[in-house]
């Protein structure tokens, strides 16, 4: 689990080269501590036994974080990702973990976005061009469920 950085007051000052989404964050601190935007939504609540990286400052759950770190000492070489936004994290994130080598999975209806143009950008044009598997929710249980130690292929 890759979350997206909790801001505080003075976490971009000084920065050189904000991006437009990043803007956004501090203008509508989406993502402040202690606020709904930095909230586990329920159904996602970490369990005991999953790794939580450190919180990612942009678009990628790789770049300064520790996940590749975490990935490669447990022996994971399959990664399976969900959550927002289609077209920013998680197409930043599974980019960037294929070219690490890793077989990505995307789970097709565990993901979202803020329009259709973006999840069509997605899963229409850069998805195929990386992802090992495209699937949704049903297809993904159905096959782990038929091989209990294996990801969807």
């Amino acid at each position: 689990i890759v979350p997206h950085h909790q801001t505080e007051p003075g976490d971009y000052l000084g920065w050189d080269h904000l991006s437009p989404t990043q803007q956004r964050v501090v203008k509508g601190q989406t993502f402040a501590k202690g606020s709904w935007g930095a909230q586990w939504h329920p159904d996602f609540q970490p369990r005991e036994d999953e790794l939580i990286m450190h919180q990612h400052w942009s678009s990628s759950g790789f770049a300064n974080t520790d996940l590749d770190l975490m990935l490669k000492q447990h022996h994971i070489r399959k990664i399976v990702i969900i959550g927002m936004k289609s077209n920013t994290c998680v197409d930043t994130t599974a980019r960037f973990g294929q070219e690490l080598g890793f077989h990505v999975t995307l789970i097709r209806d565990a993901i979202g976005s803020f329009s259709w143009d973006e999840m069509k950008a997605t899963f229409e044009v850069n998805a195929p061009q990386y992802a090992h598997a495209i699937l949704t929710t049903d297809e993904f249980v159905k096959a782990v469920g038929a091989q209990p130690h294996a990801v969807a292929t």
